[in-house]
């Protein structure tokens, strides 16, 4: 993202970047993208087994997951996606998702259920989550649009190395990647991002590995 003459981009001139460079992505290689995505996950051993699993819905460009969403609901996992909290307004919930159920935008235009705290699950006991990112690396690191809804709900697992659930998989297109990204001390390390071409496994992830199908 920059020359050899050039200072480094700052984490936020990085993310205008990348949220442009996935902005500009055509609906047809949206589309392809999509069904890429879902090659890549659909069979995966993480996938076939998660029983509980929380996804998201698209926007600013990113990568659509809804087929392994409807995919997910077919096979009978029960599904889930965040729902900004109420109070305290800087944190999210993951609330369970029927197939067909309305969806209201939330205060940034982001579809999602309406809350209820009867169909919400703790994030501890997910088996897998599916989140987006603005910008990725090879080891885990994960630039996100800068609110940190998932690295506040997601702290937990800085505080204590024992904790194993979730699995945590970034979503990208390839253009998202980057060489390396400095990571602050409140960021969620993932177990690996995987793209529309491949996975990109963290071998250094601190909690449990993760293995590529490919």
């Amino acid at each position: 993202m920059s020359t050899l003459n050039s200072t480094p981009p700052t984490r936020s001139q990085l993310r205008r970047q990348l949220r442009n460079a996935r902005r500009e992505l055509s609906p047809c290689a949206q589309r392809l993208a999509a069904r890429g995505l879902y090659r890549q996950l659909a069979q995966h051993p993480l996938f076939r087994r998660a029983k509980h699993l929380s996804l998201y819905l698209p926007t600013d460009g990113e990568i659509d997951p809804r087929l392994l969403l409807r995919e997910a609901q077919r096979r009978g996992k029960i599904t889930y996606l965040p729902v900004l909290s109420a109070w305290p307004r800087t944190k999210m919930v993951f609330q369970r998702i029927a197939p067909g159920e309305k969806l209201i935008p939330n205060r940034f235009r982001i579809l999602e259920p309406r809350i209820n705290p009867a169909r919400q699950r703790k994030v501890w006991t997910l088996d897998l989550v599916l989140l987006p990112l603005v910008g990725f690396d090879a080891k885990g690191g994960r630039l996100g649009m800068g609110g940190g809804f998932y690295d506040r709900s997601l702290a937990y697992l800085g505080r204590r190395q024992s904790w194993r659930k979730p699995t945590l998989l970034g979503l990208a297109h390839e253009c998202q990647k980057v060489e390396s990204l400095t990571q602050a001390s409140w960021d969620v390390p993932l177990q690996g991002t995987v793209s529309d071409k491949q996975w990109y496994v963290a071998h250094t992830s601190p909690r449990h590995h993760v293995e590529s199908d490919a």
